[in-house]
Parts: C-alpha cells; sequence; structure tokens
C-alpha cells in the first residue's frame, strides 16, 4: 500500500490575517483541498476529490457567492483525475471514493470516475438530497452526481476505534478504512481512517480547519466566524473538536489532518517523498 497527499484545489480567500492569524487583511490565505489517494493491489481509493473538471471547464456552477467567498483558483492539473493520471493511472483504476462530506468544494471531481463505488454515511446523503435549508442549497450541488454515482451508505453504527465510537470500518479489498463519525458542520460529516504500515492517518474533513484547533484549542477569529455560519450542529461540532485534541494529545500513532490547512498538507505530502 502507497498512499499519496493531494491538493486538489486551491483557494485564496481574502482576509489573511483573519484566516490565519497573521499577515494582512488585505491579502489572501493559501489553502487547499487535501485528498489521499491510497493504491491497493485491487485498485485506487480516493479520500475526498476536490475540485473537478467540470468545475474548472464552467466555475460558474460554483456559485457567484462561493466563489467570491474562498476565490477558487481551479487549475486542471490540481484536479484529482489530472494528478492521478501524471501517476501513470487512469480515472477507471479508482475503484472507491470515500467522503467526507458532500459539499461541493469535497465532491466536485467525483463525475470524474463514474465507475467508483462512493462510500458515504446515509445521513448526510440524506441532506443532500433533501437540501432543507438555505445553507444545505448552497453546499449541496445535485448536478455534481448527476452521472448516477454507485453510492454505498452507511448507518451511525459500528464499532470503536481510538475513543469513538459507531465506526464503520469499509468492506475494501487490501486496504483498512474507516467512517469516523465527526457530525456538526454536516448532519453526516465524518472523518475517515486509513491504516498505513506507519499508522494510521485521519482525515478529519471539515470538522476542523486550523490545525491548532486540535493542538491547542485555539483558531483566528475569521475560522471561528465561518465555521459557525457553516455548522448544523454547533454543539456536536464543539464536541467532536475536543475528542479530536484528546486523539491527538494521547494517540501518536493516529495522524489527523483536516481538509483546508495548507502547512499540515504540505508537511504530510514531504514526508511521503522523503526517501526511504
Amino acid at each position: 500500500m502507497r498512499v499519496h497527499h493531494l491538493n486538489c484545489g486551491t483557494m485564496r480567500p481574502l482576509g489573511e490575517r483573519l484566516l490565519t492569524g497573521a499577515g494582512s487583511l488585505l491579502r489572501t490565505a493559501d489553502l487547499v483541498c487535501h485528498c489521499l489517494l491510497v493504491e491497493t493491489a485491487a485498485g485506487l481509493v480516493l479520500v475526498d476529490t476536490g475540485f473537478g473538471l467540470g468545475d474548472v471547464a464552467a466555475p460558474a456552477g460554483l456559485g457567484r457567492s462561493f466563489r467570491r467567498a474562498v476565490r477558487p483558483v481551479l487549475r486542471e492539473s490540481e484536479t484529482a483525475v489530472r494528478q492521478i493520471e501524471a501517476l501513470g493511472f487512469t480515472a477507471a483504476d479508482v475503484t472507491d471514493i470515500v467522503v467526507t462530506h458532500l459539499d461541493l468544494d469535497h465532491i466536485g471531481g467525483i463525475g470524474d470516475f463514474p465507475r467508483a463505488r462512493v462510500h458515504v454515511y446515509a445521513d448526510e446523503l440524506t441532506a443532500f438530497h433533501a437540501r432543507a435549508t438555505l445553507l444545505e442549497r448552497e453546499r449541496y450541488h445535485r448536478r455534481l452526481v448527476a452521472h448516477g454515482p454507485d453510492w454505498r451508505t452507511y448507518d451511525l453504527a459500528g464499532d470503536t476505534w481510538h475513543g469513538f465510537s459507531s465506526v464503520r470500518v469499509l468492506d475494501l479489498p487490501d486496504a483498512e478504512v474507516a467512517l469516523v463519525p465527526l457530525v456538526g458542520h454536516t448532519r453526516g460529516h465524518c472523518g475517515v481512517a486509513v491504516r498505513t504500515p506507519a499508522g494510521w492517518l485521519l482525515h478529519a474533513g471539515d470538522a476542523y480547519f486550523a490545525q491548532s484547533e486540535v493542538t491547542d484549542g485555539t483558531a483566528p477569529v475569521g475560522l471561528r466566524v465561518f465555521q459557525t455560519l457553516m455548522q448544523v450542529d454547533g454543539r456536536a461540532r464543539h464536541e467532536n473538536q475536543a475528542r479530536l485534541r484528546e486523539l491527538v494529545g494521547s494517540s501518536p500513532e493516529v495522524t489527523v489532518f483536516c481538509a483546508h490547512d495548507r502547512a499540515t498538507f504540505e508537511r504530510l505530502a514531504a514526508q511521503v517523498k522523503l526517501p526511504g
């Protein structure tokens, strides 16, 4: 098994100091869409997709408010499918996609892999189709799943894992991958845990946005405001952040990271490239 860390979407929102705690209010922050590509003997497993070819070809489909707020760069070379091709594979080699949740910047590339099985919590898929609130109508874009994905849904029940309950281990050949409930940002938000020869990776999605939130519990004011605006259950989100802090402090064999922190992405991607 080999795991690649991919940035599948650079975003440059205004207000660097508000979002990073340093720099200028007038400069842009530099965010990523951190995805994982897991090579197995049976095929490729992709964790989140970031933006896709359709987003690059037709940015207007992302919506004016989203584009103004996060200012996505939208490079074709950053899409998951093009990075996978650069590694010598094809889109058809991706057998499974595991999503933390169904926000447009996490599944924009899902249609680039029409043959893949897509694993998600049932509550998240239900919310995606219902789009019951204004916030959910903004974040969930049905056009991204117009190809009719092969959904594999899971209920909130299952095993325990490092203090988390209701963890669902997926039935994937040659890969140990699990969904870890981290609701709050969305109704069915989860982390995705991947066992590697060096230990566990936990992709925490948008359960938090800055690594400091799970190390010392602090976050720049702009991120705190943004997370509050985007949450569907603030109490659950804060409780899950506290549990993630406990995990980081007590389980060094688990590497925890979120979807949009560039510094953490670059550190983990560089470790993969180190010799040996």
